[in-house]
């Protein structure tokens, strides 16, 4: 300090350059001296300056000195979690972190969730990530889901069918119900017969029945708008298209039949199965191949150990195309839920999860991890799969086989061959988004003819 006062600030400034010049000239051991001789002979606050500096002199913040570019790709090799706690260094991180689209996508990607890549919003995509992280973490705490019941029927309900927010259930008590699954109200009620199955659509509810028939009706007035009759035992599958003008159901008297929509007329009666038919879909086939082209009719129709192809047109004489089975073994029986999306058809068994080609009728993978002799398939998709034994719903992630939630159902027998269970929304199971997370995921009877509901719980 006296130094300085007794210099000029002009010579100063003279002297620190020469002695920045020399110092410049001297070797690394050189410098190291000259800098220890120096501080010797500093006073606190001198050492106090140097301590307060040093820290900050040694930093460099690369984020900040980087181009973007470098700095994304430096950012990539991050985990999410680390970037998470990377974004809290400081305001400039975090406005780089969050703006790296890419990376965001990324780690939804592996979480299982589905990416629009047109919204390019950077923010929005960290924000999926968070409520992505949220949600996981519920379905692995068993935490994801709720429960409620629908009160109304008077007898056994056996029938289900799922559409929209709306469930449909058909009972012994010779009446069919339609419900808004989210306020738990009673839409339509209508007298019907004993139902064995149910589908409906805005205008017309379709069921088959215990007395060996299919019906139509109309929600709005009730009344019964057609009457197929032809069985021999009793209707435990339909299913319809109106543009094709054509509904098939599947029967306990071994057969299948393709109806006229419109006016009840029998158009074929499809022979082979051996057992009762317990499942009919009819689908757009997705997928060439030597036997059929995409945009095909295909009916699919099921028994306890086979599952049978057949094109649908205008055509009389129509001729299975193929069927598919897991075993010769008769001791093991397909359960009588199918999945078919018009590539893939996917059954199980008590040997596995089944997935078959739909163009070339191979069979592309078999799932084992779980004990199937108990575990029924409710819905397969692109990412997870649903199943369900007699204690709780599973939620399987596809790429690894691995169940990752479970919850836990109320106790009671299910039917094996009824549709008294089923999936509500299925898009999630091609990656859950943000948005289809969202109302019913699975719906049965109960013994005490109430039917059980478990919904998603809305985002925290």
């Amino acid at each position: 300090k006296f130094f300085h006062n007794l210099m000029e600030k002009k010579d100063f400034e003279a002297w620190l350059d020469n002695i920045s010049i020399t110092f410049l000239s001297l070797t690394d051991l050189q410098k190291n001296e000259t800098l220890d001789h120096l501080i010797s002979l500093s006073g606190a606050v001198q050492l106090r300056h140097l301590s307060n500096n040093l820290e900050i002199l040694l930093k460099r913040d690369f984020l900040k000195l980087l181009p973007l570019e470098l700095s994304f790709y430096l950012l990539k090799w991050l985990d999410p979690h680390t970037l998470l706690t990377c974004c809290l260094v400081s305001k400039q991180w975090n406005k780089v972190i969050s703006a790296c689209t890419e990376v965001w996508q990324t780690a939804c990607k592996n979480l299982g969730w589905q990416i629009d890549d047109s919204v390019q919003d950077p923010l929005h995509w960290k924000k999926v990530y968070l409520k992505a992280i949220l949600r996981m973490k519920q379905l692995k705490d068993h935490e994801a889901f709720e429960t409620s019941s629908l009160i109304g029927h008077s007898a056994r309900v056996y029938a289900l069918y799922y559409k929209d927010g709306l469930l449909c259930t058909g009972s012994d008590d010779l009446s069919a119900k339609l419900w808004d699954v989210n306020t738990g109200q009673c839409i339509y009620g209508i007298q019907t017969h004993t139902c064995a199955t149910v589908k409906f659509d805005e205008q017309k509810l379709v069921t088959g029945s215990f007395d060996n028939t299919v019906a139509c009706w109309e929600w709005s007035s009730g009344a019964k708008t057609q009457h197929f009759r032809g069985h021999t035992g009793a209707v435990f599958s339909v299913d319809y298209n109106d543009e094709l003008d054509v509904l098939v159901s599947g029967s306990a008297d071994f057969t299948v039949k393709v109806w006229a929509l419109s006016t009840g007329t029998c158009l074929n009666t499809l022979t082979g199965h051996t057992e009762w038919v317990t499942k009919v879909v009819l689908q757009k086939c997705k997928v060439k191949s030597l036997m059929h082209s995409p945009g095909d009719y295909i009916l699919l129709s099921a028994d306890k150990y086979e599952i049978k192809i057949w094109p649908i047109g205008r055509e009389i004489n129509c001729k299975c195309l193929k069927t598919l089975s897991v075993s010769e073994d008769r001791s093991i029986s397909l359960q009588p839920r199918l999945h078919f999306d018009g590539k893939y058809i996917v059954c199980s068994s008590a040997l596995g999860l089944y997935q078959w080609d739909f163009a070339s009728y191979d069979i592309v993978r078999v799932i084992k991890t779980l004990d199937f002799s108990n575990v029924s398939l409710l819905g397969f998709g692109e990412i997870f799969a649903l199943l369900f034994d007699n204690r709780y719903l599973y939620i399987m992630d596809l790429r690894t086989e691995k169940l990752i939630s479970r919850w836990p159902l109320p106790e009671y027998r299910k039917s094996k061959r009824g549709s008294s269970f089923l999936a509500g929304e299925m898009s999630w199971l091609n990656g859950l988004n943000g948005q289809n997370d969202m109302g019913l995921v699975f719906a049965t009877s109960m013994p005490d003819h109430s039917i059980h509901l478990v919904l998603w719980k809305e985002h925290g």
